[in-house]
């Protein structure tokens, strides 16, 4: 009985592109008594298996929290498996305002001690007994109250990019330091505000509604599905959108685009940006924000260190990084000394609305339909010379290329000049292996695209 993923994310990446199905990326969670949750994930994790869904999940004697990518075929089958159990009946799915085929490529099911890390040891916490839920219209309606305070139960590099007009936007790192932050600053507010709370689904401002519940504040709010069912109200109801910025969001995406307003800066220059990027060194891995021109100019990089360290060869840099615990990096989010322009903020001094800039460039995904060709043979590091097999179709001088790969990036190219078995070509065809000079470094099975006209 399989329980685990045998592909790498490279091959399941080939797997979705030669499919050609249209997926969903959706996130739901629920808050339950579990017994077993070990069991639970593993009958999961088998039904999900058969529906080619993939995502991120934690399952937990407290409910489950996920988030997910299915092919768009599958969405109710995957509803089904759901609602086989009672606690799951009628859950609301969040789909992405935002789809990407690409936004997982694992599933992943994981057993934690929570769903939630609330860092709480009171056993006479109920995380049931929560706040009043409010649909979109009601969120908007309760904003406008003079004695509302509305709190970003998001962590600082997610509200950093977008948040509502006039919320608390904790400096914080995890959920767990912002509940005790929170009920400090709040403490004489207890029964006259009502108290708003927001986060991306909804899963944390509900375990965060029933602790300040708890701890003893009368008028409790919610916004019910987070920030993305706020969005497919909105947008369905004609409401003007109180949310300005970006929605951040746990897959590679790393944000749905809400508004054209840019509320953040590049973290290398400081210019108006509000594009998440991890660091292109694997040791490091740090999430920043980073405008075009410091991606060109650092080669994806957040410092000149890690730009040396990718222009190392491969053995070495896992030579390097071998041994060396270095995820709590990962998480750092923007708060690293190499950042000259990294935010920090004392979110407390004044509860004010947030002044937006007008900015017209906005970084935008391209959208393009593009076809896998080829892959990555061989890079040689002094020559800087990348070796590709053609194993789909034939390329042409003048074709624009991707190179594409978990490191790498997505990077683009003009193709001007090719040598095939030492020989200068016009045009390499399929069995071939292929050179050509690159001003950027590719890892053997990077995946080749050609962009379709």
């Amino acid at each position: 009985m399989q329980l685990y993923n045998t592909l790498s994310a490279e091959e399941r990446a080939l797997l979705i592109e030669q499919a050609g199905q249209n997926r969903l990326t959706l996130s739901f969670y629920a808050y339950a008594k579990i017994e077993n949750p070990q069991q639970f994930r593993d009958e999961l994790f088998l039904a999900w298996s058969h529906l080619n869904a993939l995502g991120r999940i934690y399952v937990a004697q407290e409910g489950i929290n996920a988030q997910m990518s299915v092919p768009a075929e599958g969405f109710e089958a995957l509803r089904a498996t759901l609602e086989a159990y009672d606690f799951m009946k009628g859950i609301r799915l969040n789909v992405a305002v935002e789809q990407d085929d690409m936004s997982f490529l694992k599933l992943t099911v994981k057993v934690r001690s929570k769903i939630v890390a609330d860092g709480l040891k009171d056993s006479s916490f109920d995380a049931t007994d929560i706040g009043i839920h409010l649909k979109a219209k009601e969120f908007n309606e309760m904003l406008s109250d003079p004695n509302t305070v509305v709190i970003d139960m998001r962590n600082h590099y997610e509200s950093e990019i977008g948040h509502f007009e006039g919320a608390i936007t904790p400096d914080v790192d995890t959920f767990r330091e912002s509940l005790p932050i929170i009920e400090a600053q709040l403490a004489e507010h207890k029964e006259d505000k009502n108290l708003l709370m927001y986060c991306t689904g909804g899963i944390r401002c509900e375990k965060a509604s029933a602790f300040f519940k708890h701890k003893g504040f009368q008028n409790v709010y919610q916004l019910e599905g987070g920030i993305i069912e706020y969005t497919r109200q909105i947008k369905e109801e004609g409401l003007q959108s109180k949310f300005i910025g970006k929605n951040f969001v746990f897959d590679h995406r790393l944000g749905e685009r809400i508004t054209d307003d840019i509320i953040a800066n590049c973290h290398q220059c400081g210019q108006p940006c509000d594009t998440h990027v991890n660091c292109a060194n694997e040791a490091c891995h740090l999430l920043f924000i980073q405008c075009d021109d410091c991606a060109e100019k650092m080669h994806h990089c957040c410092s000149d260190e890690c730009v040396a360290v990718i222009q190392l060869p491969e053995d070495e840099q896992r030579a390097m990084r071998r041994g060396v615990q270095k995820g709590n990096l990962i998480f750092k989010k923007g708060k690293s000394d190499a950042l000259k322009f990294k935010n920090e903020r004392n979110v407390f001094d004044e509860i004010v609305p947030v002044k937006v800039s007008a900015v017209t460039k906005i970084r935008k995904k391209r959208i393009e339909k593009k076809k896998l060709i080829g892959r990555v043979e061989h890079y040689f590091t002094k020559a800087s010379v990348g070796q590709f097999s053609i194993e789909n179709e034939a390329i042409t001088l003048g074709d624009i290329l991707v190179v594409v790969g978990p490191t790498t990036g997505e990077q683009r190219l003009d193709l001007q000049q090719m040598m095939v078995n030492g020989v200068v070509v016009q045009q390499a065809q399929v069995g071939d292996k292929m050179t050509l000079s690159l001003d950027f470094r590719v890892r053997k099975s990077d995946l080749l695209y050609k962009i379709q006209a």
